[in-house]
């Protein structure tokens, strides 16, 4: 088995939720009530992810760059 790391962007919602997307997997995704719930809950997505799609995910293909907030009026 290998390690393996990966950036996750944390979110709130409306409602307080909280949502973590992994952008290196393409729908790798999940939410939680709580922050540490929500660790666990996107180490077990991560973990499901790589079992069933290891051969085609972009694994080490993306290097972090940066989070940029914008603002538009529309």
């Amino acid at each position: 088995m290998e390690n393996y790391k990966f950036r996750v962007i944390i979110e709130q919602d409306e409602d307080g939720m909280f949502v973590a997307t992994v952008p290196e997997l393409k729908g790798c995704h999940t939410q939680a009530k709580t922050l540490d719930t929500l660790i666990k809950r996107t180490k077990e997505a991560v973990e499901l992810y790589l079992d069933y799609q290891k051969d085609t995910a972009n694994l080490g293909r993306m290097s972090f760059v940066g989070l940029q907030e914008i603002e538009v009026r529309a």
